[in-house]
């Protein structure tokens, strides 16, 4: 089994629920004969908690006392710029509610027969147990919740029950149950406390066969053949009346819904794929059985093609949060949030190069929905037009709240930028150029810090100050300082980009003057690129952010073929590197910038870790830390990235082949992939050589690369050129043999 997992009991733990998604609703599926529970998700659901009206404090005024200080030396002065705010997070992202179908006593343990299982290439979970079955999908074409359930049994009582783990006491919570020719209606209205906002959940429940009466807070069904729930969420302060909303839920069988449903999923899923040749052996192994073989193809294989899935089920109205797109309990580590100095950018990071551009149109819905809040960040912070993104959002505001003394993240300039780059290589991936709104948030990153960029060091190169490298510090000095490196790659790749888009801009020629007057890069007394480019500021060398190898990954702007000597001290760095707590984000962050390095053994070492440090819940699903601890998406759906980047890296001017490819995965194919100038590419290696098939969609002049194990031996016409010559619409076959 590649294109999906199964179990042979069904999830004790909300966190083994197998998933469904269509970007907009979640569903979580337990596959319980005696109590089938769907909890149900939805990306708008955030929780009020005072924080959604609040706006970025108006600070500018001091900005310019605070930069001489820290220009001066004072190493503590930006612990009262902003701080002493009370700590807010953004609006928690919880569930709704789940449905439950209750017909007797659980399965608590494997029994013959029993099979809970999700198909990726439709997004239908289904569970089987003698003659019941269940199964779930949640629809791309009606965006609806659907299921289906055969022989619920001579008696099933149908629920919505909101009391999942940590839901608030003083939820206002009102039902209805309404009997109708088919089997009636559902309906739970929920009011958060002291607010007028709340949310409400319809179901229509059409029985085939037997009886229904209401009882107790849902209703009773008696000798059916077959039941099917279809619901939908709504979030508003209208509190809009379920009679509308149930007349709005499509009203066709399970097989016409489904069979609607499956043709926008399945083309997307199926663009790419990644298979390994030695998986044969454990490829029907359930996946709780697969976790337990760190070592296994079969592993990597499956984790593979279920983050596609999960990435591409949780992106849509949005892109995917902390959990991505599913929670069981109301109190969500860090909200739930969509966390943007690290964890975001690599959720989405494979987003281009893996052929699913809706995901990178929900990051775009997040990022151009916020501007104008971006806008009030930089006005109210530091005085200057253009954008600062804030390093947490809930998807409903972009203004900056996170402001203290420890991790002050308001200090963050670089984020607009790194935000925007996913646009970018989309755009590079597509057309070739950015679109109008992209080509307007460049601009506005590049006024940002046209404004920004105001003072100088002692050379007269120009200063980014304040400036902070997510989430870390100098061992020596407080965590506001001077010229992190990650600010000045994002100020000179936000000039210099935005001038490339956009000449004839006013203010062209003025950002590519400031951009050569940035600060160089400094490599520091370990041979290491430093994570602070100030002289005095020493290193933290043990930290889970990899925020000053940004120039690295995925800016492409130190790299092994242009610049070598910078690429080799961010090779020491990365080796310096610890990981901290043991975050999943940052070993696959690890593995991400490993790879642009050339180093198949650091890439081996960073998916080791995440592999067999016990991250991966039964619905493979990830977690935060080892032994499952914290559930989150990160490192579900970041790895296909790091696959990627092992075997394929492009840049709009380069394709590198094979450059950090793990031993231990010595054949297989990954196909489907596209790259930043404009080809669709199918490669295929083992020990004795590789084959890679390019079909491009524009004309393109490529810098051709392969890793240090291979070495190009011909195309269909015979040697390559240098550079290789690419035409639209003429596929091109290269062949690597080993060295």
């Amino acid at each position: 089994m590649i294109d999906g997992t199964w179990e042979p009991r069904p999830a004790s733990r909300w966190e083994d629920a197998f998933l469904s998604g269509n970007g907009r609703h979640g569903a979580m599926v337990y596959g319980d004969p005696a109590d089938d529970r769907v909890i149900v998700n939805h990306h708008f659901l955030v929780r009020p908690n005072g924080s959604e009206e609040l706006r970025p404090p108006e600070l500018a005024d001091r900005l310019h006392r605070l930069q001489d200080a820290l220009l001066s030396g004072d190493t503590t002065a930006a612990e009262d710029f902003g701080a002493g705010r009370p700590l807010v997070w953004v609006q928690p992202f919880h569930p709704a509610f789940r449905t439950c179908v209750r017909r007797g006593r659980g399965l608590q343990e494997a029994v013959a027969g029993y099979r809970r299982e999700v198909d990726f290439t439709s997004g239908e979970v289904t569970a089987s147990y003698e003659a019941w079955r269940s199964s779930v999908f949640v629809s791309r074409a009606d965006d609806v919740i659907v299921q289906h359930i055969t022989d619920p049994g001579p008696t099933a009582d149908v629920v919505l029950d909101h009391s999942l783990p940590g839901a608030p006491a003083r939820l206002a919570v009102g039902r209805s149950a309404v009997l109708t020719p088919d089997g009636a209606r559902l309906a739970l209205r929920v009011g958060y406390p002291d607010s007028g906002l709340g949310y409400t959940g319809v179901t229509a429940v059409r029985v085939d066969g037997g009886r229904v009466f209401v009882a107790g807070e849902g209703i009773r069904i008696e000798g059916a053949r077959s039941l099917t729930l279809t619901t939908r969420v709504v979030r508003g302060a209208d509190r809009p009346d379920p009679g509308k909303l149930w007349a709005a839920l499509p009203c066709e069988d399970y097989a016409t819904l489904l069979e609607r449903h499956r043709p926008p999923h399945r083309a997307a899923y199926g663009r790419a794929s990644f298979t390994l040749r030695d998986a044969v052996p454990e490829r029907e192994l359930p996946g709780s059985e697969l976790l337990r073989r760190p070592k296994s193809p079969a592993l990597l294989e499956r984790l593979f093609a279920a983050g596609r899935y999960h990435l591409l089920s949780s992106s849509g109205a949005l892109p995917p949060r902390l959990t991505g797109l599913w929670t069981g309990d109301w109190d969500t580590a860090w909200s739930g949030a969509f966390t943007t100095n690290a964890n975001l950018n690599l959720q989405v990071a494979s987003a281009a190069a893996a052929a699913l551009p809706e995901v990178t149109e929900a990051h775009a819905s997040l990022v151009h929905g916020q501007l104008s809040d971006w806008q009030d960040n930089a006005r109210a912070l530091f005085g200057a037009r253009g954008i600062v993104a804030p390093s947490h959002t809930d998807g409903a505001s972009g203004r900056t709240r996170h402001f203290q003394r420890a991790y002050p993240l308001h200090l963050w300039t670089a984020g607009a930028d790194w935000l925007l780059q996913p646009l970018l290589e989309h755009a590079e991936v597509t057309t070739g150029t950015p679109d109008a709104a992209l080509t307007g948030a460049l601009v506005e990153a590049a006024l940002f810090y046209e404004d920004f960029l105001s003072r100088e060091d002692l050379d007269g190169n120009l200063a980014v100050v304040p400036s902070y490298s997510p989430e870390n510090r100098p061992a020596n000095a407080s965590w506001g300082t001077v010229n992190a490196t990650m600010d000045i790659a994002a100020a000179h790749h936000a000039l210099t980009t935005a001038a490339g888009h956009a000449p004839g801009h006013p203010s062209a020629g003025r950002w590519r003057s400031l951009a050569a007057r940035l600060p160089a890069y400094l490599v520091n007394e370990d041979g290491a690129l430093a994570e602070w480019a100030w002289p005095g500021l020493r290193e933290t060398y043990d930290h889970r952010h990899l925020s000053h190898l940004y120039p690295v990954w995925p800016l492409d702007a130190i790299n092994p073929y242009d610049t070598p000597e910078l690429a080799a001290a961010a090779h020491r760095a990365l080796e310096l590197r610890g990981s901290e707590n043991d975050s999943a984000h940052g070993h696959l962050h690890h593995a991400l910038i490993a790879a642009r390095l050339r180093d198949p053994a650091r890439v081996s070492a960073a998916l080791d870790a995440v592999l067999g440090g016990d991250f991966f819940h039964n619905s493979l699903m990830s977690a935060h830390y080892p032994s499952r601890n914290v559930y989150n998406a990160d490192a579900a759906h970041s790895l296909p990235a790091a696959v990627i980047e092992s075997l394929v890296q492009s840049a709009p001017g380069r394709l590198v082949l094979l450059p950090a490819v793990p031993a231990a995965y010595s054949a297989g194919e990954l196909l489907g992939v596209r790259t930043r100038f404009g080809s669709h590419l199918d490669l295929r290696w083992s020990q004795d050589g590789a084959t890679a098939v390019l079909r491009p969609t524009r004309d393109a002049q490529v810098d051709l690369r392969t890793g240090d194990r291979h070495a190009l031996t011909e195309t269909s016409a015979g040697n390559p050129p240098a550079p290789l010559e690419l035409t639209a619409g003429v596929d091109r076959v290269l062949t690597l043999g080993p060295r």
